[in-house]
């Protein structure tokens, strides 16, 4: 009826459905910058930059822009297609994007900490570190041990028997000391070195055997070479006290294999200093005492009951005989129970465990220590193990058996005579490493 420009059908359905009779759509004529849709195309699989197909697999129906992998884009690189499946990489429902929805997607799950392997990691580090200490303490305490006595210089030494003996000596060794500790710990000022306490200790396989030997014990001491003079002297019989004034820690140590016949494999001695700063260092040690004790000449003092003894006052307790009714005897039950006491207080956790009071400890101990130079750490400890064992009941103390303790002397004054029958088997016992049967009453 009217005459509608460009051509356009009458009917406005038939203008909107088929677009203008020109080579472009009047609408794009008009508005530029919207694209002509591209007619519908088979589908083919993504591309990248390459042209190679993109990984993942979506269906695209329409155009990408350029390069984007994912659909396909005409010549001017405008996009009409749409993305089916899981999404662009990084649009919604994607892996690299927030889950849209109905696209199926999830948020990226936490990672679980692998307990398993950080319990690993933390105990080979532990382990690692422990490792690094153990062998550091061991070399530092290993340097610390003084072997000064050398036991291939005794002579005429006897078979070696089973078990294991060790000669532990207690000397009056005033090393250390100054004038003011001389007179805190009524030690005098002797010269020279006596031993104050000798004690066998044997160990195998029928348990352990503390056995101390008086100092006044009436013995033969053979012949021997004086270390300073040079000089020879024949054999002769004194106290045993006498052979370690005479010629040390290896006449003492041969003068005990003769008579008992035993063969001595290691030695140590500690003088009263050590004793002293190894109690101190060790926090004290508990005693219980059945009555009191007071003595002069070593400063004891200590009323009857538990009670906790420091340094200077365990060496006057270990010290005291003229309390005792038997005076040296008495003194070296004395003796052997605060050493038990002292080594099983040295191996307690509250000990062991903390390096603290370890570490002073071992270095207090081993300062003032003489070993013979066979002896190493373990055999220390072996030593060490072997005397905390007694005082737990795995083992026995007793004294060389006695048939005189007050044995008159042409130049010794009064002496302690040994019971030899009895002595003799129990050295036999000692030396086949069987268990003990003889009594020392």
């Amino acid at each position: 009826m009217s005459d509608w420009p460009g051509g356009r059908s009458e009917d406005r359905r038939q203008a909107y459905g088929r677009g203008s009779t020109g080579a472009e759509p009047e609408g794009a004529r008009a508005m530029p910058h919207v694209r002509r849709p591209s007619p519908p195309q088979q589908y083919s699989p993504p591309q990248g930059y390459d042209g190679a197909p993109v990984a993942g697999g979506h269906r695209v129906v329409g155009q990408g822009g350029p390069g984007d992998g994912y659909g396909r884009h005409d010549g001017d690189g405008y996009n009409t297609g749409q993305v089916y499946g899981r999404g662009a990489p990084n649009g919604p429902g994607g892996p690299g994007g927030p889950a849209g929805p109905g696209t199926g997607g999830r948020p990226p799950r936490a990672t679980r900490p692998n307990w398993g392997k950080r319990i690993k990691i933390g105990l080979v580090t532990f382990l690692a570190v422990l490792l690094a200490v153990s062998v550091g303490t061991y070399f530092w305490a290993d340097s610390k041990l003084r072997t000064e006595v050398d036991l291939s210089k005794v002579k005429d030494r006897p078979a070696g028997g089973e078990g294991t003996n060790y000669l532990i000596v207690g000397s009056d060794s005033r090393e250390g000391l100054t004038d003011e500790d001389k007179k805190e710990l009524h030690t005098g000022s002797a010269d020279g070195k006596r031993t104050d306490s000798m004690m066998i200790l044997h160990t195998g396989d029928n348990g352990t055997t503390m056995l101390s030997l008086p100092r006044d014990s009436y013995v033969t001491i053979p012949a021997f070479t004086g270390r300073k003079s040079g000089k020879h002297f024949p054999k002769s019989t004194h106290k045993l006290n006498q052979a370690y004034s005479d010629g040390g820690p290896e006449l003492l140590a041969q003068t005990i294999e003769f008579n008992t016949g035993l063969h001595i494999d290691h030695y140590a001695e500690i003088g009263f200093g050590g004793f002293r700063n190894l109690v101190d260092a060790l926090g004290g040690v508990e005693m219980c005492l059945d009555k009191p004790l007071k003595d002069r000449d070593s400063g004891a003092d200590f009323k009857a009951g538990c009670q906790e003894l420091n340094g200077a006052q365990s060496l006057a307790f270990v010290r005291q005989r003229h309390q005792e009714a038997d005076q040296d005897l008495g003194r070296m039950r004395n003796q052997q129970k605060f050493l038990n006491t002292l080594a099983k207080q040295a191996a307690s956790p509250s000990t062991v465990l903390n390096p603290f009071r370890l570490y002073p400890v071992i270095g207090s101990g081993l300062d003032t220590l003489i070993v013979d130079k066979d002896m190493g750490l373990f055999d220390l400890m072996d030593m060490f193990w072997a005397m905390k064992g007694v005082t737990g009941g795995d083992g026995k103390q007793m004294t060389v058996p006695i048939a005189n303790p007050n044995l008159p002397t042409p130049s010794d004054g009064v002496a302690v005579k040994w019971d030899m029958t009895k002595a003799n088997q129990l050295f036999g016992q000692l030396k086949k490493d069987q268990k003990v049967t003889v009594a020392d009453k």
